[in-house]
Parts: C-alpha cells; sequence; structure tokens
C-alpha cells in the first residue's frame, strides 16, 4: 500500500537549512519506486523548490494529503495529524522534558514515530546520522574561535584567516582554507609560548572522527594521554607540531571501589560505581573538543568547580572547549545554553559562574552549537539522504494497521519505532515516567 511521502520545511530554527532526503535521490525514488512525493516549500532551505519540482516531486505549501512526513528537527506539537506517520529526531529517548508535550500529542493522535537516532543494526550502530559533519563543522568552528581568542590574548596566529564553517560555500572550500593553516604553522611555526599545542578528543565516534578528519588537515602528532602529562617535561619540542590525544572511557573514569579494574561493559550498566578522572589532563591542553554521549547517569567531563580551580592560578593553558556534543549543563558543566549558528560562542566565568556572547570576556571561551550539520547543510544532507533513501519504501509500504510484531519494516526501521498508532513500543515503555512527570 503506497502511501503519499511528505517532506517538511523545517522551522524550529532560523538557520536550519538541512533536508532528509536531496532532490538526485527524491528523483531516484519517483522513477524507480513509483512513489508519490511532495515537498512542503521553503524559502531558506539548501536545496530550493525548483530543484525539486525538476526532480518530479510536487511543491505544496501544507502536507494535510501526506500520510509519510519526513523532517530533521523536532515538529511543533501543532503540526501533528491523526494516524500519520513521521520521522524526524524527536529527542525524547531521554526523557528530554522539552520535549514530552510533543510525544504526547503525538499518543493523542495516534500517529506513528520513527526516530533516525534509533536507526541501529544488529550491533547497536546508527545507520543514519548527521554526527560526522556535527564533527566537521564543530572543529572548523573550535579552530576559528581559537584565532579570536587568541588575537584576544595579544597572539597573533594562522587560526585567524579561517571562518565560522556556514561562511564557508563547501566542506571542499573549508578544507581548502584549512589546509592552508596548516601549511603555514608547518613552515613557519605557532607562537612559542603556545608549545607544546595540544587539541584533546574525547569520545571515538562518527563525531569525534568527523574533528579528527579536521585536524588532520593540519601537522599533527598523535599521542597517548599517558604521554600527554609528560610532554612539557621534554627539551627542544617543536614549534610546527600538533599534538593530537584521544581520550576512551577507561581515560575519563576510574571505579570508585579500590584495586578494581576498569571494565567498559560494567561501566556502561552501573556508571554510578565510577567517579570522572579528566581533570587531571586540564592543565595540559591548549583545546578540549568533546565528542562523547552523556546522560545524567555518567560522571561529568569537567566541572564548574574543576574549571575554577584551572583559573585560580591565573589564565590556563586550555583556551578553547568546542562541546559538540552539546548537552546543557551535562558532561562539561559550564555549556550553559546551546547557541545559535547566528551566535556561535561564549565566554563563561567561572568566579562569577555567568557568560559573556562573543569571544571577549574573563574566562573559558565555549563553542556550543546545536545544529552544527547545519552550517555545512548541502554536504550534511547528501550525506544523510545516501542512506535514509534505501528506506523510504519500505517505511511508505508498511501497513501500520498490522499489530507490532507483524509490521512489514526492516529489523534496523522497527528497532526505532518509538510510538505505534499512538502506543510506545516494547522498547521505549520507559519513557512512560517521562511523560507522566
Amino acid at each position: 500500500m503506497t502511501k503519499l511521502i511528505g517532506i517538511r520545511h523545517e522551522d524550529k530554527y532560523a538557520m536550519e537549512r538541512r533536508v532528509p532526503l536531496i532532490p538526485r535521490h527524491v528523483e531516484r525514488l519517483i522513477k524507480t519506486k513509483k512513489l508519490d512525493i511532495v515537498v512542503q516549500s521553503s524559502d531558506k532551505r539548501i536545496f530550493p523548490d525548483e530543484e525539486y519540482q525538476k526532480a518530479g516531486a510536487a511543491i505544496a505549501d501544507n502536507l494535510k494529503n501526506c500520510d509519510v512526513i519526513f523532517g530533521v528537527k523536532e515538529i511543533p506539537e501543532t503540526f501533528f495529524e491523526t494516524g500519520k506517520t513521521y520521522i524526524f529526531f524527536s529527542h525524547v529517548i531521554k526523557g528530554q522534558s522539552y520535549n514530552m508535550p510533543m510525544l504526547r500529542r503525538m499518543m493523542e493522535l495516534k500517529c506513528n514515530l520513527i526516530d533516525y537516532e534509533k536507526v541501529v543494526d544488529e550491533q547497536g550502530k546508527r545507520l543514519i546520522f548527521f554526527g560526522r559533519y556535527a564533527g566537521l563543522a564543530g572543529m572548523i568552528n573550535s579552530l576559528w574561535s581559537l584565532g579570536l581568542r587568541l588575537k584576544e590574548y595579544g597572539t597573533d596566529t594562522p587560526f585567524l584567516n579561517l571562518k565560522q564553517a556556514r561562511h564557508y560555500s563547501s566542506l571542499a572550500e573549508a578544507r581548502n582554507a584549512i589546509s592552508a593553516v596548516g601549511q603555514e604553522i608547518a613552515e613557519k611555526g605557532l607562537p612559542r609560548e603556545l608549545r607544546p599545542f595540544t587539541v584533546a578528543f574525547t569520545g571515538y565516534g562518527n563525531v569525534s572522527q568527523g574533528a579528527q578528519e579536521i585536524l588532520g588537515l593540519l601537522p599533527v602528532k598523535e599521542i597517548s594521554p599517558e604521554k600527554l602529562l609528560e610532554l612539557e617535561k621534554r627539551e627542544h619540542l617543536p614549534n610546527n607540531l600538533i599534538y593530537k590525544v584521544v581520550f576512551k572511557e577507561e581515560h575519563l573514569v576510574e571505579p570508585v571501589e579500590p584495586g578494581t579494574e576498569f571494565d567498559l561493559h560494567d561501566y556502561y550498566a552501573n556508571p554510578q560505581h565510577y567517579r570522572g578522572t579528566f581533570s587531571k589532563y586540564l592543565p595540559h591542553l591548549s583545546m578540549l573538543i568533546n565528542c562523547i554521549y552523556w546522560d545524567a547517569r555518567y560522571p561529568r567531563l569537567v566541572t564548574k568547580e574543576q574549571l575554577a580551580g584551572l583559573f585560580r592560578d591565573g589564565r590556563p593553558k586550555l583556551t578553547v572547549v568546542g562541546d559538540i556534543s552539546c548537552d546543557v549543563n551535562g558532561a562539561v558543566e559550564f555549556t550553559e545554553k546551546a547557541t545559535e549558528i547566528e551566535d556561535p560562542i561564549f565566554v563563561y566565568d567561572p568566579f562569577i559562574q555567568s557568560i559573556t556572547m562573543g569571544h571577549q570576556g574573563e574566562g573559558m571561551l565555549v563553542m556550543a552549537v546545536d545544529i552544527l550539520p547545519s552550517e555545512l547543510p548541502r554536504d550534511s544532507s547528501s550525506g544523510f539522504s545516501d542512506v535514509l533513501m534505501n528506506f523510504v519504501k519500505p517505511i511508505a509500504d508498511c501497513d501500520f494497521n498490522d499489530e507490532f510484531e507483524d509490521l512489514d519494516l526492516p529489523r534496523a526501521v522497527k528497532r526505532a519505532l518509538i510510538l505505534h498508532n499512538g502506543e510506545l513500543t516494547p522498547d521505549y515503555r520507559y519513557l512512560e515516567e517521562y511523560i507522566n512527570a
């Protein structure tokens, strides 16, 4: 049973320009899968209405006639209609309180909800994601921020030649600009007072890999966390090299019980039995790029108190925190807010615990843009659509009136079905306590 497919226009953020399906893939779905696709008109989308029209899609002001609707970010409660199927990043799986009214409304209207974040393979690995592009844009922004902040301190560096990610026409243009900075560092070096220049990445997934990809355009040498602690004791360190350190879980926490060995599976199952240890590395870092998954069960990466301690002896070596994971008051406790693309950075003063937007002021500069992939909207949408297009027809053909056990969906998609006709599916019944809170 083929249904009318809709692609909604994004309205959560003024600078949200991504799409779930690009025109080239829409054309293939129409021609080879015989799907009828309607695209909601938008004057800001990175791919204009005309491109979708040429691809064979209908353009409409609303999606009232569509049974299955694809989006990117959260959808306003007023948009939902009875019995329809919605596919988007719902941000409800942690019980996020700000999205519980949206989830309740979908339940009232007996909607189906599929969340991209939970489309995973048999090993739990995500299949449809923007994470790599968050890492790419986040690292570009962090290096741009670094140039501004060091200039504020009176130090000129090649990083001043960089721009915020959104000001590049493409990822390729951004890469070229950063490669040019890398060439200058290789030839002329960095100012003596910055040596050794060290960049820490927490996490090693798609987000971290994207961020590391950008840093790799500079002259980089990777060292272990253990060697980081000894690095400053070495003589004759080169001034044209950046040291990269990747931190895994065993570097971030330790068991509370003395004499107990770190166990990754136990850590994920019983995080309350562990405490954070990352603070010992902070004095040795020039930049911190946070890419870890975090929720309230886990120890924080850096607390406000630890940051204040870092500043008590004067301005620390750590200059910029790129909080790509962007959990407000989360792993990086002083990430006081998620920032918008138009106003992406702030300085957190650890003594008065307040922020000043921009790159000036006393304290730590934080880059915490909430929708980083939208700074590279064309590239990130294309990468996302490459995978999503393979699931569109199975979703369109599914009869959601069937019992949950009998739904004819790919296993990866069925794992991501949070609501089935307004009811929480078995894997997501834990959300009841958040909905009723």
